[in-house]
């Protein structure tokens, strides 16, 4: 592999956003990539904005995406998204859960959810949709959201042969293992590859 390719993952505290780039950085060191990651809680317990940066190659020197530096950014909900827009490169791709979750400002009704998120980004990256949550929620948990996620970005990024993921799952996904690997294979199915 030549240089180096960045992957942005973002959201909201408590929707599993850390495990999935935990899962994503083993895989890679697995792969035999040079891995960085870097984590960003910022009030995670409180609903606040989480980001995880991840870094990979023949050698890397810095976990930190520069703005403008994302391949791809997953976005665990819709205004994190567009928050964290100007890190994407020009050709950089966008998947993100079609998800909301009100900050504090429009729980106390100072300002209202933003609409027409998903069309501005749209309009601004190639951006891949998914219904993640809809998904983990028919496969009986909708905590499984951040699986989906993952899976969506492992086919986004075409890494789907680099390693035998549902092994790597297996092992460090402590419950619901199966319906787990359900998610998975159901983010990918969500995502076509460039």
């Amino acid at each position: 592999m030549a240089g180096t390719s960045e992957i942005l993952l973002v959201g909201v505290g408590g929707q599993g956003t850390l495990l999935a780039s935990n899962l994503l950085t083993l895989a890679l060191m697995e792969a035999g990539y040079d891995v960085k990651m870097a984590e960003i809680h910022g009030m995670s317990q409180r609903g606040g904005s989480v980001s995880s940066q991840v870094r990979y190659g023949d050698r890397v020197e810095s976990p930190v995406i520069e703005l403008g530096g994302a391949d791809i950014l997953v976005s665990f909900e819709q205004m994190e998204a567009l928050r964290w827009l100007p890190y994407l490169k020009p050709t950089g791709r966008v998947v993100v859960n079609d998800y909301r979750i009100a900050p504090a400002p429009v729980l106390s009704g100072k300002v209202p959810y933003p609409d027409g998120i998903l069309d501005e980004l749209r309009g601004k990256a190639d951006t891949t949709v998914v219904d993640a949550a809809g998904i983990a929620k028919r496969l009986g948990n909708a905590r499984a959201m951040n699986l989906v996620l993952l899976g969506a970005l492992v086919k986004g990024m075409d890494l789907v042969s680099c390693v035998d993921w549902e092994r790597v799952i297996r092992e460090n996904v402590k419950r619901d293992v199966e319906l787990n690997l359900k998610a998975f294979r159901e983010g990918m199915a969500q995502v076509g590859t460039r």
